[in-house]
């Protein structure tokens, strides 16, 4: 099932790693979003391998955006265990305002700015 959902960055989360039982090393990242609904406003989401780790590192707290997810269950000892994969982020058009201040905070700052297209 792939869905969609509209809010603000309000934490990203800390990453996390380890080795499966076949010996593979795996990390998970994620973030939690507020939805602005009046009931239950934030979603947490999961990010997983250097896909999902790649997606976290693009975002900010603060930034609007359109997130693009799956949601599934598992069973183990008869408990059900959910999670919220997030696969695509998109900034939304508003974030261009906050992205022009960023700059100009940061030229402000006397941060180097070698790294600006003018």
């Amino acid at each position: 099932m792939s869905l969609e959902i509209k809010g603000r960055i309000v934490k990203i989360l800390n990453t996390e790693s380890g080795t499966s039982k076949a010996g593979k090393h795996w990390e998970k990242g994620g973030f939690v979003l507020d939805t602005g609904a009046n009931f239950n406003p934030e979603v947490c989401f999961g990010c997983f391998g250097n896909k999902g780790m790649a997606l976290v590192s693009t975002i900010k707290e603060g930034q609007e955006v359109n997130v693009r997810f799956n949601v599934n269950s598992r069973e183990y000892n008869g408990n059900y265990y959910t999670q919220v994969d997030a696969w695509k982020v998109d900034l939304l058009s508003g974030n261009l305002e906050q992205q022009a201040a960023d700059i100009v905070e940061r030229a402000d700052l006397g941060v180097d700015n070698d790294d600006l297209p003018f």
